[in-house]
């Protein structure tokens, strides 16, 4: 099954060329089968770090260290929950799956390294499909770790056979993954366009506005609140661009631009350090990092850059 993009470039941490063959899931037959077929993968992390294979300095010498999840040497390494990912292309299962803390050291050559996510993809040691492949393990990974307490009736629970949700053995609820959406835009009054900055954020990085759509509010909804709470600014309208699966540890960010109507700013800053009206040519500068102040604009992996980018680019 090919993956579907709402942009003719993917994101980073889009792009997944798995089938997630989510009819099977519940087939625990099919995935006891695949849990022991000498094809089937697993994706091995310590914590919340993917294991990475190096073969050389060079970038093209880093890839996924699967495994082969039938070898009893292989398998009681890990921890449960085993997740079924998808299949591949050439019908084999792939998993991923928690190291036991103890049994972390691969041995062999030495050249399996546990990397972060986020420094994976800041250094693009790995393609967009790769990427994505590891968001959707390391956020079921964390889900699991998170959650592992029914909200019923408190029991433990325990993972299902494709370790896609959790069950409940004392009232049978079954609990599933979360994901938080966040809605982040570029919002606009003529030529001039809205950035902001939180503490945290690297020196001179300014970057769109976001925050979390709450329980009960549509998107446009959650664009105007939080762009008056943060900044005093009023938007007439919202408009969809694309969306983002963010794995830390799991957010969806879906990207828009607003239409301004008011321009006064009255910055909370309990939220932000600062905010700040840029010209569309001092947005195109700290894409290309000239801007005379020396500001910048967020990191190529973000959805906030590629937002950005496409003011530049007339959109």
């Amino acid at each position: 099954m090919a993956p579907m993009s709402d942009l003719p470039f993917l994101h980073c941490f889009s792009g997944n060329r798995l089938d997630r063959a989510d009819n099977l899931r519940e087939d625990r037959g099919f995935i006891d089968r695949h849990r022991h077929n000498p094809a089937s993968l697993i994706l091995p992390f310590a914590e919340d770090r993917p294991g990475i294979r190096i073969n050389g300095r060079a970038r093209e010498g880093a890839a996924i260290d699967w495994l082969p999840l039938a070898d009893p040497r292989i398998a009681e390494r890990f921890r449960e929950p085993v997740i079924f990912l998808g299949l591949d292309g050439e019908g084999r299962a792939r998993f991923a799956a928690p190291l036991d803390p103890d049994r972390q050291d691969m041995g062999g050559d030495g050249r399996t390294k546990w990397i972060d996510l986020r420094s994976l993809a800041v250094q693009a040691l790995l393609d967009a499909a790769d990427l994505s492949l590891l968001a959707q393990a390391r956020s079921l990974i964390c889900w699991h770790r998170e959650h592992r307490f029914c909200a019923g009736c408190g029991e433990k629970t325990g993972p299902s056979p494709a370790g896609t949700k959790r069950v409940c053995p004392r009232c049978s609820r079954e609990h599933f993954p979360r994901v938080d959406p966040v809605i982040i835009m570029m919002v606009r009054h003529g030529n001039d366009f809205l950035l902001g900055r939180q503490a945290r954020f690297a020196p001179g990085v300014y970057s769109a506005l976001a925050g979390f759509v709450e329980p009960g509010e549509s998107l446009g909804e959650a664009a105007r609140r939080e762009i008056l709470e943060e900044t005093g600014v009023e938007i007439s309208a919202f408009r969809y661009h694309s969306s983002q699966p963010w794995p830390f540890p799991s957010t969806l960010m879906i990207g828009g631009f607003g239409e301004a109507s008011t321009t006064a700013l009255r910055i909370d800053y309990s939220e932000l350090e600062d905010a700040r009206w840029f010209s569309l040519d001092e947005l195109k500068h700290m894409l290309a990092g000239t801007h005379p102040e020396g500001l910048l604009a967020p990191s190529e992996i973000s959805i906030a850059r590629q937002l950005m980018k496409s003011v530049a680019a007339g959109a």
